[in-house]
C-alpha cells in the first residue's frame, strides 16, 4: 500500500505521460492532416491539367470541324463547275491534322485524368488505418481481436466494389 502513496510522484508521472500521450498525438493528427491536404491537392492538380488538354482537345475538334465544312463547301463549288480541284484538297489535309491531334490530345487527357482520380489521399488513409492498429494493439491484451472486425468492416468501403 505505501508502494502506491510514495511520494516518489508516481501520480506525477502518469500526468507527465498522458501530457506526453497528448501532445504526441496531437501532432500525429496534424501531419496526417497535412499529409491528406498534400495527396489531395497533387491529385486535383493532376485532374485539372487532365481537364486542361481535354479542353484544347476539344478545341482541335471544333477546328477540324470547321475544316471539314470549308472542304465540303468548296468541294460543292467545285463540283458543280468544272474548275480546278486543288482548294479543297488543303482544307481536308488541315482538317487530318487536327484531327490526329486532337486524338493525340485526348489520348493523354485521359491517360492524366486516370492517373489523377479519384483524389483520395490514400497514403493518408493508410498511415491512419496503421496508428488505429497500433493503439488498439497496445491498449490490451485483448485488443487484437476488437482490431480485426474493425478493419474488415472499413476495409472494403475504399476499394468501391470489384463485383460486376
Amino acid at each position: 500500500m505505501s508502494q502506491s502513496q510514495a511520494p516518489g510522484g508516481g501520480p506525477q508521472n502518469i500526468a507527465t505521460a498522458i501530457a506526453e500521450v497528448s501532445e504526441r498525438a496531437t501532432v500525429l493528427v496534424r501531419e496526417e492532416i497535412e499529409l491528406a491536404k498534400a495527396e489531395v491537392t497533387e491529385k486535383v492538380t493532376k485532374l485539372a491539367k487532365g481537364a486542361v488538354v481535354g479542353i484544347v482537345a476539344g478545341v482541335f475538334f471544333l477546328f477540324a470541324l470547321i475544316f471539314v465544312l470549308f472542304g465540303c463547301a468548296w468541294l460543292l463549288y467545285y463540283y458543280l463547275p468544272g474548275n480546278d480541284w486543288t482548294f479543297f484538297w488543303g482544307f481536308f489535309a488541315m482538317a487530318a491534322i487536327l484531327v490526329v491531334l486532337g486524338l493525340l490530345a485526348g489520348l493523354i487527357a485521359a491517360r492524366v485524368v486516370k492517373r489523377g482520380s479519384p483524389p483520395v489521399p490514400s497514403m493518408a488513409i493508410e498511415e491512419a488505418h496503421k496508428i488505429r492498429d497500433a493503439v488498439s494493439t497496445s491498449t490490451g491484451a485483448d485488443g487484437a481481436a476488437p482490431a480485426e472486425p474493425a478493419l474488415a468492416a472499413t476495409a472494403p468501403a475504399p476499394a468501391g466494389g470489384g463485383e460486376g
